[in-house]
């Protein structure tokens, strides 16, 4: 698709076509775009679930009309009381998979509820119909799942209940074929008629513990009992009269809003578009944003993050000014999780919400928690072990988390819903996708289109690689290298950049959506 999708009333954008789909039937339904929301979200944890599952953690932003503010959900799960760094002893590092990987509670369904109860209109069980009748009916597997699925067939049979569902008769359902998930169906069912506290502190979370407690595992039904999320206040910066919006820590949203305040000075609009220096200045400015949030980002309850200092526009002028257009700066990279579900959904009433889901890695820790078909997140793995470190483990902490879901306002209303998965890519995609429609006039789609780059790794080995998409020229690629840049060119269209979406409001007052040709998504307007 090379031009966006025009929508006069509504538009829904996800990185799957029957979750869009799903969305937009809710909103024909009289939904609005939260009941929507939350319905591209569960029919994601089913038709993705290599990227997303119940069993995951997810992160909200939200406007609602009548109110006239951005506010954040933080649906990511904290550690449980038996997690400290002693449970690791003579581990350098938490396992990456597997029970021993499970360490925080999921917090997706919990954000499903308080989405949906502060600000839903449909009944709670309608919006996830959708979602329970494709794990019980099943759904045509899709191209990314089965690759994802057939890369990572030795984690899905490591354990009985996960290979069972995944690989039915020891193989990938192939791509075209049904794939069900019946144990899955069972469980949303539950979650439908008994609502939030079933996952929590019904027949669902007991199965869950007891089946972790039996295999050793560190989250009991307590943790699960105590779970909460919160509602809290945006990340706030602005950029070129845009309003930008991001979550708080613990999400690395704030590593966003730094990247677009060192680039303002630079005046990317009178700096062709693809060149040598474009891709030096988005790239500098990322590594220098990057630096302060390795330093300082973890659960705010446990250790301070300065946010006041790091978004001030006097302390990116510092950073702006030592850039060089021709020397790559050094830093190390650490591996961050890739296995991510961005989606977006404006309504009518120009209710907006901007949302990302995750796993950590793909298909998460491997492991399904018994008949509860749930696939359970890796992502406390990223706990450090070391008693110095900001992220350290602690019990009932949440982790550094790279989920970061973004929405840009101008004259105090959504203009731009805007995201990917991608881990460390994620700042990275979302200040190419964002630079491209400010700075030089591209429509979503297009944006999303170009070339693009991630510095780093997503996750697996740390590197301090310059991935370029095969379609960056060859000249501009030399340049790089010659400044420094560990260059290596990848597919023309790759899907380590990131699977992204986008959303505009234009000055016509027309929504223009556009979806990842890289990965499954659709954009369907209303």
């Amino acid at each position: 698709m090379n031009q966006s999708v025009i929508g006069s009333k509504a538009m829904v954008v996800s990185p799957h076509d029957l979750a869009t789909e799903a969305g937009a039937r809710i909103l024909e339904q009289g939904g609005n775009a939260f009941d929507a929301a939350v319905a591209v979200s569960a029919c994601l944890a089913v038709v993705y679930p290599h990227m997303t599952s119940l069993g995951g953690d997810s992160f909200w932003l939200s406007y609602h009309h009548a109110e006239g503010k951005v506010r954040g959900y933080n649906a990511s799960g904290r550690s449980g009381y038996k997690a400290n760094i002693g449970a690791y002893a003579g581990l350098t590092a938490i396992p990456n998979r597997g029970v021993g990987s499970i360490v925080t509670v999921p917090g997706m369904v919990d954000g499903w509820d308080a989405v949906h109860r502060e600000y839903g209109r449909l009944p709670w069980g309608r919006v996830l119909e959708p979602a329970i009748g494709y794990a019980e009916n099943g759904f045509p597997m899709s191209k990314d799942h089965y690759a994802n699925t057939v890369h990572n067939e030795a984690v899905l049979a490591r354990t009985l209940e996960t290979a069972d569902i995944y690989l039915p008769g020891g193989h990938a359902v192939k791509t075209g074929e049904r794939f069900k998930q019946q144990a899955l169906a069972q469980t949303l069912r539950r979650l439908a008629q008994y609502g939030r506290d079933e996952f929590y502190k019904g027949e669902t979370a007991k199965e869950i513990t007891d089946f972790l407690g039996l295999r050793d595992g560190l989250l009991t039904a307590d943790d699960f009992a105590d779970h909460r999320g919160d509602w809290v206040e945006p990340a706030e910066g602005s950029y070129r009269g845009y309003t930008l919006y991001q979550m708080p820590p613990n999400s690395q949203g704030f590593a966003g809003i730094m990247a677009l305040h060192i680039l303002e000075p630079f005046h990317l609009k009178n700096v062709a578009h693809g060149s040598h220096d474009y891709y030096q200045l988005c790239v500098e400015a990322l590594k220098l944003s990057f630096r302060d949030r390795n330093r300082y980002l973890t659960d705010p309850a446990f250790s301070s993050v300065p946010l006041k200092r790091l978004l001030d526009k006097r302390y990116a002028a510092k950073l702006a000014a030592s850039i060089e257009l021709n020397r790559a700066s050094s830093m190390e990279s650490e591996p961050l999780g890739s296995d991510t579900a961005y989606a977006a959904v404006v309504d009518e009433e120009g209710n907006s919400v901007s949302f990302i889901q995750s796993l950590y890695f793909e298909f998460g820790s491997g492991v399904v928690a018994g008949g509860t078909g749930v696939l359970l997140q890796n992502r406390g793995s990223f706990f450090s072990l070391d008693p110095k470190h900001v992220n350290c483990l602690q019990p009932a902490k949440r982790t550094f988390h790279t989920l970061m879901p973004a929405m840009a306002c101008r004259e105090g209303k959504p203009a731009v819903l805007y995201g990917t998965q991608g881990g460390e890519g994620q700042p990275q995609t979302q200040t190419a996708i964002f630079t491209r429609m400010v700075d030089y006039g591209m429509d979503p789609q297009q944006a999303i289109n170009e070339p693009r780059w991630v510095w780093g790794r997503t996750w697996g080995e740390p590197t301090q690689e310059l991935k370029l998409e095969g379609r960056v020229p060859d000249e501009v690629a030399t340049s790089l290298a010659k400044a420094g840049h560990l260059v290596r060119k990848v597919k023309d269209f790759d899907g380590v950049m990131g699977h992204a979406h986008a959303i505009l409001r234009d000055e016509r007052g027309f929504l223009q959506g556009g979806s990842d040709p890289r990965c499954d998504g659709k954009a369907i307007g209303l």
